[in-house]
């Protein structure tokens, strides 16, 4: 058995590294930093820092320093398995970790509103709400409701408003003297209710001739009615027609002109038929009432209508010729 020279100092023992310096060791070898393991690893540095110092109280859990100290390990080519194993022994022998309590510091009761003063205030709120939303809707409402009241009164208004009189309508003459005159060359015959004539012939420019004012609703046929100007008391109408075809069976008494003069249709004016322009022979008369008359009846018609016949323009001072029947 050797015996140890008594000269010489003991040897002190060497304690092993902990597993945060090997880490470390190893990391500064290779020239990294916490930051470029961290970045490599994708722990955090703060994590790191707490395996190289032993802190393990900073980490998660056990099962977190397990798995870090591995992942620094094999970052900078270190032995993962022992460094790891070693981990755990330190683990061990710090027994399980306590956890800490923080205190909860209770409020001054004097400090916390009670439960009564909560509701009291937020239907205080809700209440200040509501009373702002009603005055703010009654005065939306109130402007519109002007709004429309003066609308409604502008309306009314105009409504309300009177009328203009209605100029009064002129007067109609109920009847007058009907003069006719040619405008030109035209042929017409004039006769009245029972078909007695009144006149009938080609009448030359500027010849008049003056409707009778006592007949029985006297009538026209006339070829060329617009060449046939016609005055009611020295007012003239508009032509009887416009010359596109005859017309027959027209009244030309003072009232039916009259109506012509106002505008109005004019009764009895039935109408009529295209019939042949020119003088056409005197047919067989054709009557209403009389149509069965006695043999002396029929002879004095007959000397009447002669005596038309034989009627033969005058000298007139005023229009042109005059016919009198």
């Amino acid at each position: 058995m050797d015996e140890v020279d008594p000269g010489q100092p003991n040897p002190t023992p060497v304690a092993p590294a902990r597993p945060g310096e090997r880490l470390r060791q190893a990391r500064e070898i290779r020239g990294l930093s916490l930051a470029e393991v961290a970045a490599r690893t994708r722990v955090p540095q703060r994590h790191l820092e707490a395996l190289e110092t032993g802190d393990y109280g900073l980490l998660p859990s056990p099962t977190y320093a397990m798995g870090f100290s591995k992942a620094y390990a094999r970052a900078v080519d270190a032995d993962e398995v022992s460094i790891a194993q070693e981990v755990r022994r330190e683990l061990d022998r710090l027994g399980p970790r306590q956890p800490e309590y923080v205190p909860y510091v209770t409020a001054d009761p004097a400090r916390v509103p009670s439960r009564g003063i909560a509701a009291i205030g937020i239907g205080v709120a809700l209440a200040v709400l509501i009373l702002v939303a009603l005055w703010y809707g009654s005065s939306v409402f109130q402007q519109h409701a002007g709004t429309k009241t003066a609308a409604s009164d502008d309306v009314t208004t105009q409504q309300v408003a009177p009328q203009p009189a209605a100029a009064p309508s002129p007067a109609i003459p109920t009847g007058g003297q009907v003069v006719l005159t040619a405008t030109d060359t035209v042929w017409l015959r004039v006769y009245d209710a029972d078909n007695k004539k009144l006149f009938e012939g080609t009448m030359k420019p500027g010849d008049r001739f003056e409707v009778p004012a006592a007949a029985k609703d006297p009538m026209i046929n006339v070829g060329r009615p617009d060449k046939l100007a016609v005055t009611l008391n020295g007012s003239a109408i508009p032509p009887l027609g416009d010359g596109s075809r005859p017309i027959k069976d027209v009244a030309v008494s003072g009232s039916a002109i009259a109506l012509r003069l106002a505008g109005q249709p004019a009764d009895g004016q039935p109408g009529a038929g295209p019939t042949p322009a020119g003088p056409t022979p005197a047919g067989p008369p054709t009557r209403s009432t009389n149509a069965r008359r006695d043999p002396a009846a029929r002879r004095s018609d007959a000397g009447a209508t002669a005596g038309a016949d034989r009627i033969v323009p005058q000298e007139s001072t005023t229009t042109g010729n005059s016919f009198a029947p």
